[in-house]
Parts: structure tokens; C-alpha cells; sequence
């Protein structure tokens, strides 16, 4: 199957874009279910304040996730970013975003990454990642079971941290973004009575914390990708959302 294949079939969608400038950097997401966005600004060591916008979530709790998010991450070094942790106290979706945008602080240009994931054919379901356009990395699994690339097949899915953390960069980073995105390809199968209860879920997240969890209801519009129209960040010029 190749890309213009795969692009054609209805399945799950995700872009990120970055945005490095002097002292900042705006990193973004859209995908079925979230919309959301963070800037970090930097003194070029130094993370010295950290802004998020969520313009489409799915539970009534993600709003106050940003004051987790800046609480984590203001003062910590650029290097450190990444092995700040504290994952599940926070929305995942900013956290990402927060790590993208670091690694990304010394960029002079912008990037964009695009995961296409179609749903499973026989069984068989298939993503991809491309920066700028350029296929970077290509996944298949049947239920999670890994099946290419042939170093990790019969592994699962939800188990590659091993095989990622031993890739270089790019490929370490795209492969990160593109097991996380395989795996919330996996919502569009669920049916959506059977994805709405918060406390039901793992605390893998800000929502998800029992505290947080017994008040969480499930909102927001899911959008599906897969057709002509509309186009994840559509409406994000680098800087702002605007109306779409």
C-alpha cells in the first residue's frame, strides 16, 4: 500500500505544525477529536512561560489543564524538557505539544507533521507519518500486534518505547508522534457510549485523575478528516485559529 493509497482511505488524521521564532516557539495539533495549541516562550536556555489554547476537546475538565501545563514546564531548561515527566497530571495532547515545541526551539524554519492511519482493511490497519510531505516512517499492526517494520513485529503496539528510544532523530521523534497517533486512531472503532465515561479510563492524563475524572462529560464536536474537506489546521495560519 503506498501513500496516495492509504490517503484515500477513510481512517484517522493528525497534523502538527511548528512555529520557531526569536523567543518562541508554537507548536499545534488537530485531529479527530482535539484541537489545541502552546506557545512556549524562551530566553534561549530557559522555558520562561507557557500559553495554551484549546479550541476543541472532548471532556468538560481539559480547560483547566493549561495551569497544569505551565506550572510543569515555566523555568525548566529547553534540554530539560523532555525528561521533565509528570505525563499524567497533564492534558497528553499539551504536554506533546510542550516537548515538540522545545526540541524545536532552535529551528530557523517551520515544520508538519502529517499521521495518516487508515482504518483496518481484513484486519490489517496501516499509518504513516510525513514531515513537510516526506514519508518518514510506515506502521502496520493486526490489534495492536505489530507487523513492519520487521524489527518490531510481534510486538505490541502500546510497547515500543524500547525500539523508539534506540532510533536517531528525526526518526526517534516522528516514531514517537506516529505510536501515539496509531493509537488514538483506534477511538474511531470504539463507539462513542462506550468512550464517554471518565471514570472508567486509565488516569493516563489530566482528565483522567480520579479527582478530575468524576466531573469530566464528554463534549465537543469529532470531526472526520478522512474526506476532501476539511483538512486538519485548516484555519491555523502559524500564529492564531481562525473562523473555519
Amino acid at each position: 500500500m503506498d501513500s496516495a493509497t492509504l490517503d484515500a482511505l477513510p481512517g484517522f488524521r493528525r497534523r502538527f505544525r511548528v512555529t520557531p521564532s526569536e523567543s518562541q516557539v508554537i507548536a499545534v495539533v488537530e485531529d479527530d477529536y482535539h484541537c489545541m495549541a502552546v506557545t512556549l516562550r524562551h530566553d534561549g536556555t530557559r522555558v520562561t512561560d507557557v500559553e495554551s489554547v484549546m479550541e476543541r476537546v472532548p471532556w468538560t475538565t481539559c480547560p483547566g489543564a493549561p495551569a497544569v501545563l505551565a506550572a510543569t514546564f515555566t523555568g525548566v531548561a529547553l534540554a530539560d524538557v523532555a525528561a521533565r515527566g509528570e505525563k499524567k497530571a497533564n492534558c497528553t495532547h499539551l504536554h506533546d505539544l510542550a516537548v515538540l515545541a522545545a526540541a524545536h526551539a532552535a529551528d530557523d524554519e517551520p515544520i508538519l507533521y502529517d499521521i495518516v492511519a487508515c482504518d483496518p482493511v481484513d484486519g490489517l490497519a496501516v499509518a504513516e507519518i510525513r514531515r513537510d510531505g516526506a514519508l518518514l516512517l510506515r506502521l502496520k499492526h493486526r490489534q495492536h500486534v505489530m507487523e513492519a517494520p520487521a524489527a518490531i513485529s510481534g510486538l505490541s503496539l502500546l510497547k515500543l518505547r524500547p525500539w523508539i528510544d534506540s532510533l536517531e532523530d528525526p526518526q526517534r521523534e516522528a516514531a514517537r508522534l506516529l505510536q501515539w497517533g496509531a493509537i488514538l486512531a483506534n477511538g474511531r472503532l470504539i463507539p462513542m457510549e462506550r468512550q464517554s465515561t471518565a471514570t472508567k479510563v486509565p488516569p493516563n492524563c489530566f482528565t483522567f485523575q480520579p479527582d478530575n475524572a468524576v466531573h469530566a462529560r464528554r463534549v465537543g464536536q469529532v470531526i472526520d478528516f478522512s474526506g476532501a474537506s476539511p483538512t486538519p489546521l485548516d484555519h491555523f495560519d502559524g500564529h492564531a485559529f481562525h473562523p473555519r
